[in-house]
């Protein structure tokens, strides 16, 4: 995006504060963090939420801005590819409306279309990725023209045109050296990366050294994204120590998709040495990045990722697995709309495959069960042991719920489901097949997402089985309604408690407590319900205020309480209660537990929240850490608990002071006179905060935070007890939007926060 919009950026944010959107300003300042540090979850829930009250409040360039950021979180670390590829076109669209074109960062709308395509299939849109980036003639002078000249570079690399690539680059550093800038990292990354594919491996290397100390316009995604690039090149060069030392590990890169390709390539080439061992392990966890590009459009990237795990598996001698790779790199490869030599490349899988000789198993056929099942769980390879099952497997039982659940673990649940449906469902032995059979058939079709299967596979079975088949599809898909449905017939059909668990769990997502707590309630007495139903049974109670049920699941538990009747409404200690904030991120807020599954929040809360002090909410209590083991950190924990829903708010407002801080003794006695009112106060400041002395210009300690009062407490009461409280003070205390509020000394608190600088 172009600096001149942070700069607009700033200014919506001040007119939106002195409009009372404290939400939406503090939305908006996050926004960008979240796409680059990988806080999904938050950024996929504000983003939308931003854009909506943009386009409500006719702001288009702040819709853009909204839309622009969600967009990169999905196609930048995340790297998704033909799902978002519809999204980013009608960004383009949005980009080019009369009262948007004019947006600084308009152009980066056509960058995140060619991210978007080069994600789904790079080399297939190369041609169209060239011609609108090209169509954008941006100046060297534009912060923007770094990420458009990265892009280029790619396009240009992936239409197999690398001396133009590299031309490019240069010319673009160049030309940024003209205008007195700097080149991007990923525009010197791009650049290593052209002439790596030009066979100038020791050249893309010096290329990447030199870009190293370039500013990134990722600053997060750097580091892991260097050293990917870095142990490719060193790898490729023979140099495997320095590769080795360069390679992030697993549990870093496993977060960020958009390496993965470059990683395993990596991988591949320091899989024969020493330092890195070749395992079922690496090879679970590549058909899962695998699987992950399948759901996101990432068709290009499947590809590479089977050929490579494929390689690697026949290096495992992992044939069957090698072979079910190769046929997975060829269907994966009709999507591809430029496929070049892939055909080859499969064929010479294949052929790799062929000629590696298997792993003799441990034992006889006849043995293999045994041998499974006296295998140590930890140190067993469930790799060799699809192999060694396989001849078994489709015939004999035993071996057959071995072999496919195995091949269900490792990432080949397609494979297990044709097994299975042979033997059960083709052969027409489902109507007398074990129970247990028919789960095993049932998870793995959903492990597949063979959907339409299961259906037929329930519409072949028992009442009672078929139900519940369906029921846990539904669940599996949140499919709530149905569920619900499948769950309640699973019930009445007889099947225990599993059956209700289901329709309870499914009620409850559908918002109706009262019901899901009256499902579980209905087998409390039943010998197969456990600790975590009567958890979920008492969380529903609570919710929907049947403290009948509350009581009866808290003895059931063994938690003893007070009152016998009416709303749970007792003393049992400070509790952390986890609630979401505006800009998407979670606060803490502590709290008095009032009840097994409801706490009073204690701390006042800035206007803008959904909550506030003196509010109940009902909380899941489940644990959201573990318990300390020393007595001395037991002593001092507070169980952190995650908010449930609102029960009852309680009414209260905020009011924001902010000065010098007093003296002890002041401090001290101001305490006291607002813990007489039962005004709960927090300050937000830490020792670090100070102000500045009107007179003398030192700095001085600091102090601000938060009032809250109960709704029968009027302003005028707060600023009146404020001004008494405080009067005495070597230095004042400012509450400018109290005194707003109320239209009391307004001009002496503006004086007090422009002298004090607050």
């Amino acid at each position: 995006m172009d600096v001149d919009i942070w700069a607009w950026v700033g200014d919506t944010q001040r007119q939106l504060h002195e409009a009372g959107n404290t939400g939406l300003v503090m939305a908006i300042g996050d926004v960008p963090a979240q796409a680059l540090e990988g806080r999904y979850s938050q950024l996929d829930v504000v983003a939308p939420a931003i854009a909506q009250q943009a386009e409500n409040l006719q702001l288009p360039w702040l819709e853009f801005y909204a839309r622009y950021w969600h967009l990169i979180g999905r196609i930048g670390d995340r790297a998704q590819g033909a799902v978002a590829i519809g999204d980013a076109e009608t960004l383009v669209e949005f980009a080019g409306r009369e009262d948007v074109r004019e947006c600084p960062a308009a152009p980066g709308a056509v960058v995140a279309l060619a991210v978007a395509q080069a994600n789904t299939d790079g080399p297939g849109y190369a041609a169209e990725r060239l011609a609108a980036l090209s169509a954008l003639d941006v100046p060297p002078s534009s912060p923007a023209f770094s990420a458009v000249a990265e892009q280029q570079v790619a396009a240009l690399v992936d239409a197999r045109r690398v001396q133009e690539a590299i031309a490019h680059a240069e010319a673009a550093v160049e030309a940024l050296g003209g205008v007195g800038r700097e080149a991007s990292w990923e525009l010197g990354a791009a650049s290593a990366r052209a002439l790596f594919a030009a066979g100038r491996t020791e050249d893309a290397l010096n290329a990447l050294d030199a870009a190293t100390g370039f500013k990134p316009d990722d600053p997060v995604a750097k580091q892991h994204r260097e050293g990917v690039l870095r142990a490719l090149l060193l790898a490729t060069l023979g140099r495997v120590q320095e590769s080795v030392d360069a390679l992030p590990d697993l549990d870093v890169v496993g977060d960020h998709p958009r390496v993965w390709v470059e990683w395993s390539h990596a991988i591949r080439g320091l899989a024969g040495s020493e330092q890195i061992t070749n395992t079922w392990q690496l090879g679970r966890v590549l058909k899962q990045w695998i699987d992950y590009f399948a759901m996101m459009g990432g068709y290009r990237a499947r590809v590479e990722l089977a050929l490579v795990a494929g390689h690697l598996a026949v290096a495992r001698r992992g044939i069957w697995q090698a072979r079910l790779l190769a046929d997975l790199a060829e269907s994966a490869a009709g999507e591809l709309k430029s496929p070049g030599d892939v055909a080859e490349r499969i064929a010479e899988l294949r052929a790799a495959a062929d000629q590696a000789t298997p792993l003799p198993a441990p034992g006889p056929d006849a043995e293999l069960v045994a041998y499974f099942d006296a295998a140590d769980g930890f140190n067993a390879d469930p790799e060799r042991w699809v192999g060694w099952l396989a001849p078994l497997s489709g015939s004999d039982l035993e071996a057959t719920r071995r072999h496919t659940t195995t091949l269900g673990f490792l990432g080949y649940p397609a494979r297990g489901v044709d097994i299975y449906w042979t033997m059960l469902v083709e052969s027409g032995k489902l109507e007398t097949a074990d129970p247990q059979d028919v789960t095993y058939l049932t998870s793995l079709l959903i492990e597949a997402r063979q959907d339409e299967r299961l259906e037929q596979l329930a519409e072949r079975l028992p009442a009672a089985q078929r139900h519940m088949a369906l029921g846990r599809l539904y669940r599996a898909r949140e499919r709530w309604e149905q569920a619900a449905a499948e769950g309640e017939a699973a019930a009445a059909a007889g099947v225990g408690i599993e059956a209700s668990r289901l329709w309870a769990a499914a009620v409850q997502q559908l918002g109706d407590n009262a019901k899901g707590a009256a499902i579980l309630r209905e087998v409390l007495d039943s010998d197969e319900i456990e600790h975590p139903d009567i958890w979920r049974m008492i969380t529903m109670a609570t919710a929907a205020e049947d403290w009948e049920t509350v009581r009866l699941g808290a003895a059931k538990i063994g938690m003893p309480l007070q009152s016998t009747e009416g709303p749970v409404e007792e003393e049992m200690g400070l509790v952390r209660i986890i609630l979401p904030a505006p800009d998407g991120s979670q606060r803490q807020v502590l709290s008095l537990r009032t009840g097994p599954a409801t706490a009073r929040l204690a701390i006042p809360q800035p206007p803008g929240m959904e909550y506030n002090a003196g509010d109940l909410v009902v909380f899941e209590p489940q644990l959201l850490e573990p318990i300390p083991e020393s007595p001395e950190e037991q002593e001092n924990f507070v169980p952190p608990f995650a908010a449930v829903s609102m029960l009852r708010p309680g009414g209260y407002t905020s009011w924001f002071f902010d000065g010098a801080a007093p003296s002890q003794a002041d401090w001290s006695e101001f305490n006291e006179v607002l813990a007489e009112r039962g005004w709960p106060m927090w300050v937000y400041s830490d020792e670090n905060y100070t102000v500045t002395h009107p007179t003398t210009g030192e700095s001085l300690p600091g102090v601000f935070g938060w009032i809250a009062v109960p709704p029968e407490v009027s302003p005028a009461e707060v600023d009146a007890l404020l001004d008494d409280a405080t009067e005495r003070w070597v230095h004042p205390l400012a509450w400018l939007d109290l005194a707003k509020a109320v239209d009391i000394e307004v001009e002496r608190h503006e004086r007090i926060v422009k002298e004090y600088g607050l």
